[in-house]
């Protein structure tokens, strides 16, 4: 039996931080390092893993249209007309499929999904957990 990585609940707080950090820039784009300041007074970031926040944030405001583009292709509808909780989250699940294989797939949906119950509509958490299941199915075939 695997112990759970202590890093765990630091980055499940470094990706709540992330995705209200991206819902944020979605509405009032603005550079990433302003965001990484505003966010460095967080109540919550001291318990959060820092480094973790501040990649997916750097990583998703440089390169939000290419991950828009990959999105695109598992939603049904183009990527600005989801609503942005769902967006932010959804940008940060295909973030960490594509560029962080230490993060199992399984653990990229579970947490995907425990944002959007905690943040998106009623419904909102099926749909996030059946695109990135799809993303997955795509990205990381060898684990799926």
């Amino acid at each position: 039996m695997r112990s759970a990585d202590p890093r765990s609940g630091a980055r499940s707080v470094a990706r709540k931080l992330a995705m209200q950090a991206v819902y944020r820039l979605q509405l009032n784009d603005s550079p990433w390092q302003d965001l990484l300041s505003e966010f460095a007074a967080e109540e919550d970031m001291p318990r959060a893993d820092r480094e973790y926040f501040d990649e997916i944030v750097r990583a998703i405001a440089e390169s939000r249209t290419a991950l828009d583009e990959r999105l695109a292709a598992w939603v049904d509808r183009s990527p600005a007309e989801l609503d942005p909780v769902e967006h932010a989250v959804l940008l940060i699940g295909v973030h960490e499929l594509l560029n962080r294989p230490d993060v199992p797939w399984r653990v990229v949906v579970n947490e995907a999904v425990n944002l959007t119950r905690r943040f998106g509509a009623t419904d909102a958490y099926k749909y996030v957990n059946a695109v990135l299941d799809r993303a997955a199915r795509e990205l990381r075939s060898q684990e799926h």
